[in-house]
């Protein structure tokens, strides 16, 4: 190191920038503390957050990092000197035990709590083997920031004294997620900036009450455009009564509306409205499928984006097969990040699974959820096996981090019956949901559960229709194919297209691209699909056949039937076949037994509310209460502060019994497609994007015919378990076997 005197020669936190100049520790160390001051804030965390902030790098403060990072900069390689643990001993003396996992995980993801009290304990008693390093980082760095060291306590938020027993461990995990948030996204803004030589980017809170007025402005425009429905009066009258409700308090909402009543513009328009209201900062709208992520997003860039394009984008979509290389795409990649963006749509995965995670990458961007409305649509798609966490950690985001939170469904859940929301109020949006439902109803159900129906059987009834307008929904990629062979062979006019995952992204998409104009021009088609269809997709048909499936399912089938109202009642007919496909898991078991307690043809229908608010409760009763029952066991590794098991813990998609495989179903696409696979398996660091870039050509097989087809040759292995197919890809179909039952076959 050069010069003995820190006065004399500056700390140094980073190497050379595009300028040429280093970045100062004592810039570094006061900048993010200044950014994560302002996230904290939010959550009157704000001290707290900055302290952490503050000292998450001291530990570059000591002679071996300083010196390493000469070493650094002249043979291109890491400084190679531990610099976590100096920030995490004082975080931990000087906010608590709990908090030291800030700075311990600020780039490696949060600890458990154990390793955090191992390593002050060992500091305490003077016997951690870098003792030396630790201490001199701390007084060398306190020389330039006396801060690092200070007289008294940091103080921690008001509410968290009052923090009791397991609720209180959980809320005081979901403080430590937060702040370590607001720690990470500090840090990556502040050294960004470093290395482009450019002031650190963090757009300004957006106007809410402008946007609110900009969004209706263009929602009467679009409205006026549309096609004249029958229930738009009823429409209307849901928007009205919604979007008057958000001068309410914030708390936890929810909006039970029916499949067509516009929950899409009415809970928006409460979002707006209501962040306008009470000083919210941005909306989160969080859907379970990719394909309504994208149909959202396009209506909401429609109704908020600024015309003119030289201004800052309003909304940003955040999943996997977004493209972020188009226009505004270095604003697109950063918002992405950290969400910093006024209005974010995005799916349930990516938002819990940030939540629950403790990897700095994913974690960046969950303190924007703090004083934010957060919309989770189509709620009845979240994971029971999750419930517990998901709840918990929504309840805790209301009554400490200034959060809203809206519950839309069609099929709405009685969480409240659980325990992680008993005592919370539950505030409605629509108080007459049972006369809306009522109003809105607009199929028949037909019941063929009766012994001996078969998929032949099925498919002579459905083929009987040719040169209508049909869809059909089955609950397995195995009985969609069977069934599309069926109907191929019966029905003389009209297409036959079929949807499902062993179909590629941008295959599916353009299937149902095809459906909806042959339906808009009223040309007959049938069509034949799993449940990917269900949630969120606008399609609209005379007639719907539904595999007999939990009451949400039957329920979300009967949504895209006459779904605008143009006949009196459409027709919705569920159907019970004995050797048809089901999930074997427990959860779809107990969803099963619960709904045939309560709907068929001499019980309710699916649209019953009062069956339906009889049915959630039987299903969750039927899971049991043991300690892994709908993911207790996650929530019991919270109280504990044990991030890494959290994080293994959740998973939303369970992929244990399918696997990814990229198809080049187009010859056009292949030049492109083999250069981002080169990419992935070429030993340099590609980063994200080309694996991005694949997402729409990725279809999904069940693990064991995909490892026939390895054997097989029909398959090669790319990285982790994502492989490339070299087989036969049906124009329809898929990724097809030839026979169902066999499933090594794979040619057609």
């Amino acid at each position: 190191m050069e010069g003995s005197s820190s006065a004399v020669v500056p700390l140094w936190a980073h190497s050379r920038n595009v300028s040429g100049a280093r970045h100062t520790l004592e810039d570094h160390l006061r900048g993010s503390a200044a950014l994560a001051r302002r996230f904290g804030s939010v959550f009157g965390a704000g001290e707290l957050a900055e302290y952490l902030a503050l000292v998450h790098d001291v530990g570059k403060g000591s002679c071996a990092w300083q010196h390493g990072l000469d070493g650094a900069e002249r043979h291109k390689r890491g400084v190679g000197v531990p610099h976590k643990e100096a920030g995490a001993w004082l975080a931990a003396s000087h906010a608590g035990v709990p908090f030291g996992a800030v700075v311990q995980g600020h780039h490696g993801g949060l600890p458990t709590h154990q390793k955090v009290k191992d390593l002050v304990q060992a500091v305490k008693s003077g016997t951690h083997p870098d003792q030396k390093l630790i201490e001199e980082a701390i007084t060398r760095t306190a020389a330039d920031v006396p801060e690092i060291v200070p007289s008294g306590r940091v103080p921690l938020p008001a509410w968290v004294s009052a923090l009791k027993g397991p609720d209180g461990a959980l809320a005081r995990d979901l403080l430590v997620r937060m702040l370590f948030s607001c720690v990470v996204d500090a840090d990556f803004l502040d050294t960004g900036a470093h290395f482009t030589d450019t002031p650190v980017q963090v757009r300004a809170d957006a106007d809410m009450a402008q946007l609110a007025a900009v969004f209706e402005e263009r929602r009467c425009k679009a409205l006026s455009r549309r096609r004249p429905s029958k229930i738009d009066g009823i429409r209307e009258r849901v928007y009205e009564e919604v979007v008057g409700a958000a001068t309410s308090a914030p708390g936890m909402y929810v909006l039970p509306a029916p499949t067509g009543a516009g929950k899409t513009f009415s809970s928006a328009g409460f979002a707006l409205h209501h962040a306008a209201a009470h000083g919210h900062r941005r909306v989160v709208v969080a859907v379970p499928y990719t394909s309504i992520t994208q149909q959202n997003a396009r209506t909401y860039r429609e109704m908020l984006d600024p015309e003119d394009p030289g201004l800052p984008r309003t909304v940003l979509e955040h999943h996997s097969s977004v493209d972020l290389d188009g226009a505004d795409a270095a604003w697109a990649r950063t918002a992405a990040e950290n969400w910093d963006a006024p209005f974010v749509v995005t799916t349930t995965v990516q938002l819990f699974e940030s939540l629950f995670s403790n990897r700095p990458a994913a974690m960046r961007k969950v303190h924007r959820l703090a004083g934010a409305v957060v919309v989770l649509d189509e709620v009845q798609a979240l994971p029971d096996r999750l419930l517990v966490p998901i709840l918990s950690g929504l309840r805790h985001l209301v009554e400490h981090f200034g959060t809203t939170v809206v519950l839309a469904s069609a099929t709405q859940p009685d969480f409240w019956h659980l325990a992680q929301l008993g005592g919370l109020p539950r505030r409605q949006l629509v108080h007459e949901a049972a006369g809306l439902f009522e109003e809105l109803r607009r199929v028949s159900y037909d019941w063929r559960t009766e012994a001996g129906v078969t998929w032949e059987s099925m498919a002579d009834e459905i083929g009987r229709r040719s040169g209508g307008q049909t869809l059909t929904v089955v609950n397995t990629t195995k009985d969609a194919a069977h069934l599309h062979r069926l109907l191929e062979e019966r029905v003389g006019e009209g297409p036959v297209l079929h949807l499902s995952t062993r179909m590629t992204a941008e295959h599916r998409a353009a299937t149902i691209g095809r459906v909806r104009a042959l339906l808009e021009n009223d040309e007959g088609v049938h069509v034949v699909s799993t449940q990917l269809i269900e949630a969120g997709v606008d399609l609209d048909f005379p007639q719907v056949f539904r595999a007999w499936a939990p009451a949400e399912s039957l329920q979300q089938a009967a949504g895209r039937c006459n779904r605008e109202g143009h006949q009196d009642r459409g027709t919705v007919v569920v159907f019970h076949i004995d050797d048809a496909g089901q999930p074997r898991d427990n959860v779809y078991k107990a969803a099963l037994e619960a709904t045939a307690a309560h709907f068929g043809p001499d019980l309710a229908d699916p649209d019953d509310l009062d069956a339906l608010n009889r049915y959630y409760p039987l299903r969750y009763t039927l899971q049991g209460s043991g300690p892994a029952a709908m993911g207790a066991h996650i929530d019991t590794l919270r109280t504990r502060l044990d991030f890494p098991a959290v994080h293994d813990a959740f998973r939303m998609i369970d992929d244990t019994h399918h696997q990814p495989v990229v198809v080049i179903r187009d010859e056009a696409d292949r030049p492109a497609v083999e250069a981002d696979i080169a990419a992935l398996k070429s030993p340099y660091p590609c980063g994200p994007e080309p694996l991005r870039r694949l997402q729409p050509h990725i279809a999904q097989l069940p693990r064991h015919e995909a490892t026939a087809a390895l054997t097989a040759g029909l398959a090669e292995p790319l990285i982790g378990n994502l492989l490339l197919w070299n087989g036969a890809y049906h124009p329809h179909r898929g990724l097809d076997p030839e026979q169902p039952e066999d499933p090594t076959a794979f040619i057609l």
